[in-house]
């Protein structure tokens, strides 16, 4: 099963745990409803998606309100510290937590009390965490933006605020900042870069690129990075190798966009409906 850990941007949203189901336009867990915007809320709503077309149980998902100041991430660090080391879950996806070194090593230990190694992936702040920390090379997948990927590759910042400034966050240089990022040991096993241009790299290079469908209102939309983590989280949950789950997971975040015939009034949650249109597509072209 897959286990997704997140934030609301919330300051009252309690902490809360459990199977999560997409109504509508709003992510179910527990007694809580919240609606999808961007951010884990995407990558939830994306992986449920993913999970139903594949005949796949529904993510399990671990949620706390926190506004920026660390104090629901602190809360949810210790929780489910406490409590992987008892579950079984075969994929872990961590998204927007603040990344707090010590919590994040505390975690790493949790982790490794657990009587299976879990696929491990990380996205926005929690890659942040792994990189700060010394322990990228823990993680099975990143799934970085331009930027996010500028930071990984520069071995000198301690945090994304002081990224060099030599080190530009120019799609051009995706393959010298992967190089740089894999160099100095602040990447995952596999780097699943998002832009106008998407990569698949590892330690060896780029294995895979996609850059079809375009759809330029895309650009300026936020979740859709976020989209593609979600789909991509299940699929590899699902069995899938990494690899191949990757590639899948371009093209079908990119057919499902283009199926939402996007202008700049359209919300991300239009775009997540297509994906099981788009992902069936996907498979059968491959086979």
């Amino acid at each position: 099963m897959l286990a997704i850990v997140g934030t609301v941007p919330s300051e009252g949203f309690p902490l809360v745990s459990g199977e999560i189901i997409l109504e509508d336009s709003h992510i179910c867990i527990c007694d809580e409803r919240i609606s999808v915007n961007r951010g884990t809320m995407a990558l939830m709503a994306a992986a449920i998606n993913t999970a139903q077309t594949l005949s796949q149980p529904a993510p399990f998902g671990y949620l706390v309100g926190d506004i920026g100041l660390g104090k629901g991430s602190r809360t949810l660090y210790k929780y489910v510290t406490d409590h992987l080391p008892h579950s079984s879950f075969q994929t872990l996806t961590f998204h927007y937590l603040q990344p707090i070194v010590h919590w994040h090593e505390r975690l790493q230990q949790s982790l490794q009390k657990m009587k299976e190694r879990p696929t491990l992936i990380a996205d926005a702040g929690f890659m942040y965490a792994a990189k700060m920390s010394g322990q990228s090379s823990l993680y099975d997948l990143f799934t970085p933006d331009i930027g996010e990927l500028a930071f990984l590759a520069d071995e000198k910042a301690p945090h994304p605020f002081y990224t060099r400034g030599f080190i530009l966050h120019d799609e051009n240089l995706v393959p010298d900042l992967i190089s740089r990022a894999y160099e100095h040991n602040n990447a995952s096993r596999f780097l699943l870069v998002k832009g106008r241009q998407d990569y698949l790299a590892d330690r060896q290079g780029i294995l895979k690129t996609v850059d079809n469908p375009v759809e330029e209102a895309l650009e300026a939309m936020g979740g859709t990075g976020d989209t593609l983590t979600g789909i991509v989280s299940a699929l590899i949950d699902s069995g899938m190798a990494i690899e191949e789950a990757a590639v899948v997971a371009m093209k079908t975040n990119r057919l499902a966009g283009h199926y939402a015939h996007p202008t700049p009034a359209t919300r991300i949650i239009e775009v997540i409906r297509h994906i099981p249109k788009a992902l069936s597509e996907v498979l059968k072209e491959r086979g």
